[in-house]
């Protein structure tokens, strides 16, 4: 079981949901400051609209939030993509090259995680990418209807 690709691709796919998921919930919780100086900074981050050419004037909790939104989103998406082509049992060779394309963006999400957050995302980030990394590896390049024709 652990040196089949598709055992690791399906867990990468269930942290890059379970990441998903886990950082929708922020999206619902209203933090509360502790202080006066987060009571500020909230206040900034919340009223202060920044005039962004456009007729656009957006707060930073509305950039934060727009960002937070699509990190959940291309976790939701690499997810369900996995698990959708590991169930129709796509030829190996197009599964690693797709493997390979969530490897960069989940790795390069991961060295962006790493440097500009916290415990959490940065753990399961990076999890996913040492999942894909395992499965991408695993992963043959060319089928067995291939190698056999050749």
């Amino acid at each position: 079981m652990l040196k089949r690709y598709s055992f690791w691709l399906k867990l990468a796919a269930i942290f890059q949901l379970l990441t998903g998921a886990v950082h929708s919930i922020g999206l619902f919780i209203d933090a509360q400051p502790a202080n006066d100086s987060e009571r500020q900074l909230q206040e900034l981050m919340n009223n202060y609209k920044m005039d962004a050419g456009a007729g656009f004037h957006p707060s930073m909790q509305n950039l934060f939030t727009a960002l937070s939104a699509c990190f959940s989103l291309v976790c939701f998406l690499g997810g369900w993509l996995n698990f959708y082509l590991v169930r129709k049992k796509i030829d190996p060779s197009i599964l690693k090259g797709v493997t390979g394309i969530n490897l960069i963006v989940f790795g390069v999400c991961f060295a962006i995680m790493l440097t500009f957050t916290f415990l959490p995302p940065i753990a399961l980030t990076g999890l996913i990418s040492l999942f894909l990394l395992i499965s991408y590896a695993l992963t043959p390049r060319l089928s067995a209807k291939v190698a056999v024709n050749n």
